[in-house]
């Protein structure tokens, strides 16, 4: 005889499957939730390493700028001594120029003649002074020209006084003094 089942056997199977489907759609939800989540973290994670990064790139960046600012004081100063040291070899240069101009000075100075000021800017050099006549001016002249440490002298002025019964030239004449450089190099 035919058996029929009068189980609702099917019925069951639908709430089987129905359970089946929400669990499944549960674990779908909650492995979504999980993957976004995760991703969320990741993400988060990646920004934080990357703001902690940051952060120390511009820690370094403002140690770089402080050594770079260090640094370019350091090459002023530098600079400036290096421009005190050339001022100062310079002076050492030219100290005994001083000597020698005073030297030549004594020794170019004729009988009757005296200086009333000597004056020097730069390498120029203005002699003012009395002479007992305008021959002895000349004769100053001719002696400055020959030395060695001065050149092309120039009389400027000559002015013959009388004071009483003695005649006296009142001049101003410029020579220019040859640095020691000049002499080693002429």
């Amino acid at each position: 005889m035919p058996r029929i089942n009068l189980l609702p056997w099917r019925e069951e199977l639908r709430k089987r499957r129905q359970r089946d489907f929400g669990i499944a759609a549960g674990v779908a939800v909650v492995l979504g939730v999980a993957v976004v989540f995760g991703c969320i973290r990741v993400w988060d994670a990646r920004i934080n390493h990357q703001n902690q990064l940051n952060q120390r790139l511009t820690a370094e960046i403002t140690v770089l700028r402080r050594q770079i600012d260090e640094i370019a004081g350091l090459e002023a100063q530098k600079q400036r001594l290096i421009a005190r040291m050339e001022i100062i070899e310079q002076l050492q240069r030219s100290r005994p120029e001083v000597v020698h101009l005073f030297d030549e000075l004594a020794d170019r100075l004729p009988d009757g003649v005296y200086f009333t000021q000597v004056r020097q800017t730069g390498n120029r050099i203005e002699l003012r002074g009395i002479a007992q006549s305008s021959t002895r001016v000349s004769a100053l002249m001719r002696q400055l020209d020959a030395s060695p440490w001065l050149t092309n002298p120039g009389l400027s002025v000559v002015e013959t006084r009388q004071d009483g019964a003695t005649r006296t030239a009142q001049f101003t004449v410029f020579v220019n003094q040859v640095s020691a450089d000049e002499r080693e190099e002429g």
